[in-house]
């Protein structure tokens, strides 16, 4: 397979430059369809991959929320981008706890990767459960619904808008040379209004509005939860949160497309504002830090130790602080907690209500 770098390149010297949000679009799909990006030999780890912990309390979370919605049977457990399948393992382990809710699970993974599915299909053969896999959240079937969304909406492309002083400009991609470099659009977009400072940064989620109000309308018209955790902020903002990881280090985004790992910050007052206009209930935002202390994470360090050897041990102690951890890049202060239900569930475990 040719780099995509060579594609890239190709499409803007025939149509001009593209915007961020085609540029990010055409690096994740060749990013994800060509390896698996997960752990130490990777590009990033995740929260599941450092500790099964993290999992087995989402896993208790949704046995929480099951009952609180009069234990529907069935009950559509579907995650949304499932990296390895490590946190629904994890998951469904801890719902031996109540076998009533496993005899009531149909999971459903939201995948589009062949890699990764490989890896979950290989992650999860021993859970069970029949797995069903979906290329779109559209394709799961109607019904009584538990999602969760871990890192997921981190890796949606977005569009980027540059304040100048003849208005919001959108940002492009094209080439100086055979470098790829940032640019601007010439006109600016009228719905946008005047910016109040040049040169902010507005990103617009546009993928990430359409998949929550799909989501929403979907937990709308049934019962349901939605959990998504991810790296993120409480909005409006301004900046310009565009990165990329390589080898768990920083990367120009525009140097090697589709060889690093192309995110941005989740904008969750956004995805408040999308569940809330469908008449749904937002949760939290909590930090990762408060939403595992309160589902009892250090009771469930506390737990593991007592069978552990003294090295796995320091590794649980190890694991415990990098999740919890504070801090502007911590993931305890820097991960994010949204909640959203149907209106007749009021409540949901480590998140208060928000208004």
């Amino acid at each position: 397979m040719r780099p995509l770098g060579e594609h890239v390149r190709e499409i803007i010297a025939l149509e001009g430059p593209i915007t961020v949000e085609r540029y990010m679009s055409l690096c994740l799909r060749h990013y994800y369809a060509t390896r698996d990006p997960l752990g130490a030999d990777g590009d990033f780890t995740t929260a599941p991959e450092i500790s099964q912990m993290f999992g087995e309390l989402i896993g208790l979370w949704m046995l929480e929320v099951w009952n609180g919605m009069g234990r529907p049977h069935p009950i559509h457990l579907v995650e949304l981008g499932p990296g390895r399948g490590t946190l629904m393992a994890d998951l469904l382990r801890a719902s031996k706890l109540l076998p009533d809710f496993r005899a009531a699970v149909r999971v459903h993974l939201v995948e589009t990767s062949p890699v990764l599915q490989q890896r979950q299909q290989a992650t999860l053969a021993s859970s069970g459960f029949p797995v069903q896999w979906h290329a779109r959240l559209e394709d799961v079937p109607e019904g009584p619904l538990l999602l969760v969304a871990n890192e997921f909406f981190d890796a949606l492309p977005v569009r980027q808008f540059i304040a100048t002083e003849r208005g919001w400009c959108e940002r492009l991609v094209g080439l100086e040379g055979d470098r790829l470099i940032f640019g601007l659009r010439a006109e600016a977009e009228e719905p946008l209004g005047m910016p109040l400072r040049i040169g902010d940064v507005l990103e617009w989620p546009s993928l990430s509005i359409d998949i929550m109000r799909e989501l929403s309308r979907r937990l709308a018209r049934g019962t349901g939860a939605a959990l998504v955790i991810d790296y993120g902020y409480w909005g409006p903002a301004f900046g310009d949160t565009l990165q990329a990881l390589r080898k768990h280090a920083r990367v120009d985004p525009l140097a090697e497309p589709g060889e690093a790992d192309v995110t941005v910050h989740v904008d969750f007052h956004r995805l408040a504002q999308v569940a809330s206009a469908q008449g749904l209930q937002p949760h939290g935002l909590g930090t990762q830090r408060d939403f595992l202390l309160a589902l009892g994470i250090e009771a469930r360090a506390s737990s593991l130790k007592k069978r552990a050897t003294p090295a796995q041990s320091v590794a649980i102690d190890t694991a415990l602080a990098r999740l919890t951890e504070r801090g502007d890049t911590g993931m305890g202060d820097l991960f994010k907690v949204l909640a959203v239900t149907h209106k007749g569930l009021e409540a949901v475990p480590g998140l208060p209500p928000h208004s």
